[in-house]
C-alpha cells in the first residue's frame, strides 16, 4: 500500500512542480517587458495567471507522460535506473526549457509574437536572430537560464529523490491503477471534458493584445505551432508565379467595379450581418431549393436584395468566416485561423469598419474558442463580444450552445438600447448545427439525420424571420443595411452527382433593411463569400485594395466566377460551366459546360496562388 502512495505522491509533487516553474516564467516574462505588464494594471496581470493556467496544465500534462510511465516501470525495474531515467529526461527538459524562456522574452521585445515555429526558420543562419539582441540582452539572458536551470533542478531533485528512494518493486496490483491516472493527464492535456480541445483562444481575454500574448504558455505555442508547421513547397504549383498571376488577372480585372449606381441611400449605415450556420440553397426556396423550410427567408426575400448564385469557399465556419470578413480563399488541407502569426496579418473587415468610425461587435451563443474563432477576432479588432457564458446552460443544446431563439433575442434586446452609431454587428447562430437540438416541434421530424436537418433550420428560419419584424420597428431600422448569408453549405440533403459539386457550396446571401435603394431585387451574378467585404467597402466609400482575390459583386460582366475550396481538391465554375479537381488523384471529378478548359487553369492558378500567400504569411 505504501508503495502505491509513493508513487501517487510522485505523480503529484511532479506534476505541481512543473506548474509552479510555468508559474515563475510567467513571472519572468512580465517582468521582462515591465512597461507593457504596467499598462496592462494589476488586475489584468492577474489574469494571466487564471487564463494562462490552463495552458500550463495542457504542457506540463505532455512534460508528465514518460516520469509517469517510467513511475509504472519501477515496479519492475530497479529504482536506481528508474531514478537515472527520470533525471536524465527532466533535467534535460528544464535547461532546453529554460533556454527557450529566455529567447522567447528577448524575441518578443523584437517580433511582438510568443516563440513558435518561426525561430527554426533561424536555425541555418542564427546570427541574424542574435542580431535581434543586444550583449547586455545576452548576457543578462545566458545568466537567467543559468540561474533558472540550475535552482529548479535542485528542486525537482530534492523531490525526485525524495519519492523515489521510497519506491519498492512488486505491488502488481497497482498497475491498473497507475495506468488509469497516467490516462487521466489528457484530462488537462486536451483542458477538459469540453467538445473543443483547448487552443490559444482559451487564453485570449484583453482587448490589449500584450495580455493576451502574456498569458499564452510559450512552451505550448511552440509545439503546437511545430505540430500545425506548414510546408514551405507548395504542394498545388502548376504554373511558374508569373502565368499563374497573369491567368487570374486576366479574368479578375474586369471584375472590380460596380456596373449599379446605386444600391444604399447612404454612404455610411449600421451593418447588421447574421452568420447563417449551415443553411445549403437546397433549402432556400427562393433560390430553387425546397419551398418549405425557410419560409421566412422566402418572404424576405421580396423585400431585398437576393443572391441567386451565391457561393461558400469552403465547407467549415472557420473557413467562411475567413472568406467573408478577410476576403480570403480557405486552404484544402490547413486553417489559417488557427494559426495566429499568419491570420493576424489578413485583412479584416472589422479593422476597415473600426477605422472608419464604426463601433464593432460578435455575437455567438457557443464557445468561441470554436475554430479559434477568438484569437481571429480579436486580431481583427473586434473588442465586444457575446458568447455561451452570457446565456443559461438550461438554454443550451446537448454539445454547442445557446439555442438560436434565445440568442437572437438577447441579440434584438442589445440592439434595441441606444447604439453608438454606426454600428457593425456580427451574429454567427449554431442551432443547425449537429447534432439538430432545439426546444420546438421539428417541422419535418427526426426519423433522419435529413429530417432533423431540415426541421432545425425551419426552427432557425422561424427565430430570424422574428428578428427581422422586430428589427423593422427599431428607430435605427431606416439607417441599417442587414446581410444574411451562410457560413458554408451542406451535404444534406443528399445532392445528385458529384460530394463536391457546386451544389454543395450554394448558399443564400440575402441583404435587407431601410438603408437598401431598391428592394425586391435579384442579382444572379455568379460571386461568392470572399467578394463581400471588398463589395461592402466599396459601396461605403472606403478602401478595399487590401481584398487582392475579391470582385465586385454587383459587376454584371458575363466572365464572373466562383471558386471554393474542399479537402485536398477544388472547384470553379462560371456562368458556362464548372471544373472540379482533386489533387490526391490528381484528376478532374467534374468537368461541364463550354467553359471548363479554362475553368481548369482559373482554378488551378487560384489554388496554387492563395497557397503560396499562405505558405509566406
Amino acid at each position: 500500500m505504501n508503495a502505491f502512495k509513493h508513487r501517487i505522491q510522485f505523480f503529484f509533487q511532479y506534476y505541481f512542480l512543473w506548474i509552479v516553474f510555468f508559474f515563475f516564467a510567467r513571472i519572468f516574462f512580465l517582468l521582462f517587458h515591465y512597461n507593457d505588464s504596467y499598462q496592462l494594471g494589476f488586475y489584468e496581470v492577474l489574469k494571466t495567471f487564471a487564463y494562462g493556467f490552463r495552458l500550463d496544465a495542457s504542457f506540463t500534462g505532455y512534460l508528465s507522460v514518460l516520469p509517469f510511465v517510467f513511475i509504472l516501470m519501477s515496479l519492475f525495474v530497479p529504482k536506481k535506473l528508474i531514478s537515472i531515467l527520470i533525471k536524465f529526461f527532466t533535467y534535460s527538459a528544464i535547461i532546453l526549457i529554460n533556454l527557450f524562456m529566455v529567447i522567447d522574452a528577448s524575441i518578443y521585445q523584437s517580433w511582438g509574437v510568443r516563440i513558435d515555429n518561426t525561430l527554426l526558420n533561424y536555425l541555418n543562419t542564427p546570427e541574424i536572430m542574435w542580431a535581434t539582441a543586444s550583449a547586455f540582452q545576452i548576457i543578462s539572458g545566458t545568466f537567467i537560464w543559468l540561474l533558472f536551470s540550475g535552482c529548479f533542478i535542485q528542486l525537482f531533485k530534492k523531490r525526485i529523490n525524495k519519492e523515489i528512494k521510497r519506491l519498492t518493486t512488486g505491488n502488481y496490483l497497482a498497475i491498473p491503477f497507475l495506468f488509469i491516472l497516467i490516462a487521466a493527464l489528457i484530462l488537462p492535456i486536451r483542458g477538459g471534458l469540453q467538445t473543443i480541445p483547448i487552443n490559444q483562444s482559451n487564453v485570449y481575454f484583453s482587448n490589449n493584445m500584450f495580455g493576451n500574448h502574456a498569458a499564452v504558455n510559450f512552451m505550448w505555442n511552440f509545439t503546437h505551432a511545430i505540430s500545425s508547421e506548414v510546408s514551405t513547397k507548395n504542394p498545388y504549383k502548376k504554373f511558374d508565379p508569373s502565368v499563374a498571376n497573369q491567368i487570374i488577372n486576366s479574368r479578375q480585372k474586369k471584375l472590380f467595379k460596380s456596373s449599379n449606381d446605386t444600391i444604399l441611400n447612404t454612404k455610411k449605415p449600421n451593418v447588421i450581418l447574421i452568420i447563417w450556420e449551415s443553411l445549403t440553397a437546397k433549402l432556400v426556396g427562393s433560390i430553387g431549393g425546397e419551398p418549405d423550410v425557410t419560409t421566412n427567408l422566402n418572404r424576405l426575400s421580396k423585400e431585398g436584395v437576393l443572391f441567386t448564385n451565391f457561393y461558400a469557399n469552403g465547407d467549415r465556419t472557420d473557413k467562411g468566416l475567413i472568406a467573408i470578413l478577410s476576403g480570403y480563399y480557405p486552404q484544402t488541407n490547413k486553417s489559417i485561423i488557427k494559426i495566429p502569426n499568419k491570420n493576424s496579418s489578413l485583412p479584416m473587415l472589422t479593422k476597415s469598419m473600426i477605422a472608419a468610425g464604426y463601433d464593432t461587435s460578435f455575437y455567438y451563443g457557443g464557445d468561441l474558442n470554436f475554430g479559434n474563432m477568438n484569437t481571429y477576432l480579436r486580431n481583427a479588432g473586434v473588442t465586444k463580444f457575446i458568447d455561451g457564458s452570457s446565456f443559461d446552460k438550461k438554454d443550451w443544446n446537448s454539445k454547442w450552445g445557446a439555442h438560436d431563439h434565445v440568442f437572437m433575442e438577447k441579440f434584438a434586446a442589445d440592439l434595441s438600447q441606444t447604439q453608438k452609431k454606426p454600428f457593425f454587428k456580427i451574429a454567427l447562430t449554431l442551432t443547425s448545427h449537429e447534432p439538430f437540438e432545439f426546444p420546438d416541434s421539428y417541422k419535418f421530424g427526426k426519423d433522419t439525420e435529413e429530417n432533423r436537418f431540415r426541421s432545425s433550420h425551419a426552427y432557425t428560419d422561424k427565430t430570424i424571420g422574428k428578428f427581422i419584424e422586430s428589427a423593422k420597428k427599431q428607430a435605427w431600422w431606416d439607417d441599417t443595411l442587414i446581410v444574411i448569408m451562410a457560413d458554408h453549405g451542406h451535404r444534406s440533403p443528399k445532392h445528385e452527382g458529384v460530394f463536391n459539386a457546386p451544389k454543395k457550396f450554394k448558399i443564400p446571401m440575402l441583404w435587407l433593411g431601410g438603408a437598401l435603394q431598391k428592394k425586391n431585387v435579384q442579382i444572379n451574378t455568379i460571386a461568392s463569400q470572399v467578394d463581400f467585404s471588398y463589395t461592402l467597402l466599396d459601396l461605403l466609400d472606403m478602401d478595399n485594395t487590401e481584398f487582392k482575390w475579391s470582385k465586385h459583386i454587383f459587376n454584371n460582366d458575363e466572365s464572373q466566377y466562383a471558386h471554393y475550396i474542399f479537402n485536398n481538391g477544388f472547384g470553379t465554375l462560371d456562368k458556362e460551366g464548372v471544373f472540379a479537381y482533386d489533387f490526391v488523384s490528381n484528376k478532374p471529378i467534374l468537368q461541364k459546360g463550354a467553359s471548363f478548359h479554362s475553368l481548369d487553369s482559373l482554378g488551378k492558378a487560384i489554388t496554387q496562388d492563395a497557397y503560396q500567400d499562405f505558405i509566406e504569411r
